[in-house]
């Protein structure tokens, strides 16, 4: 495969966001909770979490770390900060669930009415690592999610995605779904949000960030955009 095409079809896995496990070499582990990286990989930025417990922490960073491995074709979510944003995401209101309706009552419904449970963004990633902790000690001798090796990691995820994979608590489906999508906004949010550290997601894929001015390259989609991003603090990538 060509490098315009491998290139390509990472940046449209990266723009949809269904996991499918990336082979990374040299990509970074996760080691009592703190982030560590190869020298290929560039340094992880360091964070320390206020609102995940050390375990709740080693847990997202090896979540994060299998669904944006580091490889050639561009930065991974470790090393762009995504845990850092997942962290301080869930200390705003709306994680809290302050700004959904909250109230019941809590149906079975068809997805195309979004979430109809009863709990809010933070409990659900809380409750669900809790779950998911729980499942890995009882089928793999005791070890939490963060101890396994990657392709357990990465096949548990898949069971969860599919909603194959049965947890106490909350549907396996639904916590999936939500991290997936924190991974995701971490990943392309402006740094200011504490992801995407150096606007790198942005340079992966050649997007302008907040330039005032870019109509001319609208309707572009053969080749990036020629010019380095700019963020909200009006920073130059």
């Amino acid at each position: 495969m060509s490098d315009d095409k491998q290139n390509s079809s990472r940046r449209r896995l990266i723009k949809s966001l269904v996991f499918v496990p990336m082979a990374a070499a040299g990509a970074g582990a996760i080691h009592g909770g703190l982030q560590t990286a190869g020298a290929a990989e560039g340094k992880p930025f360091p964070y320390t979490a206020k609102f995940f417990t050390p375990d709740e922490w080693r847990f997202v960073n090896a979540a994060v770390d299998r669904l944006i491995p580091h490889d050639e074709h561009g930065p991974g979510a470790i090393e762009l900060g995504v845990p850092e944003f997942i962290d301080r995401h869930m200390q705003t209101p709306y994680a809290a669930g302050s700004i959904w309706y909250m109230q019941g009552p809590f149906l079975e419904a068809a997805p195309e009415f979004g979430y109809q449970g009863k709990l809010p963004l933070k409990d659900i990633l809380r409750v669900g690592i809790k779950a998911f902790n729980k499942h890995c000690a009882a089928n793999f001798g005791g070890k939490a999610f963060a101890d396994l090796d990657k392709a357990q990691q990465e096949a548990l995820l898949k069971e969860a995605e599919g909603g194959k994979l049965k947890l106490e608590d909350i549907s396996a489906k639904i916590f999936f779904a939500n991290l997936l999508a924190e991974v995701r906004n971490g990943y392309f949010a402006d740094p200011i949000h504490g992801g995407n550290k150096n606007m790198g997601a942005w340079k992966m894929i050649g997007y302008p960030g907040m330039r005032a001015d870019y109509l001319d390259w609208v309707e572009v989609r053969d080749k990036p955009y020629p010019i380095g991003p700019v963020d909200l603090q009006g920073r130059r990538g």
